[in-house]
């Protein structure tokens, strides 16, 4: 699957489940590791994992290779390899500490609202 669709239909998920600032970092030729960072955040341990849920199962519906899935249980940062896509879904708390926007600042953001579309 192209990684604009795998970018599509996890923004989407996360939109759903009502994360909030949802930001989309464009990767390539900056990073090994993907060519896309989703980073949005929730305000709860139960949001948190409510949308890190929400993306999972999406992401198997589409037959999207779930590489790795790390932090869930605490729900402070939960990180999601869909390969190509890497989604950081933040307690409210912890993203403003981690601040990935700032420390990727030379990343171009992608916008959110035309993939919601």
């Amino acid at each position: 699957m192209h990684e604009n669709k795998i970018l599509e239909i996890a923004v989407k998920a996360s939109d759903d489940k009502k994360a909030e600032n949802i930001v989309v970092l464009d990767m390539k030729g900056i990073s090994l590791i993907s060519d896309y960072f989703l980073i949005c955040h929730g305000n709860s341990e139960k949001q948190v994992q409510s949308i890190a849920t929400e993306i999972k199962k999406t992401a198997q519906e589409n037959n999207i290779e779930l590489k790795r899935l790390e932090g869930y249980d605490q729900a402070r940062w939960v990180l999601i390899d869909l390969d190509d896509v890497v989604v950081h879904v933040f307690h409210k708390d912890e993203r403003l500490y981690y601040n990935l926007e700032k420390l990727w600042g030379d990343a171009p953001t992608l916008d959110v609202e035309g993939v919601l579309e």
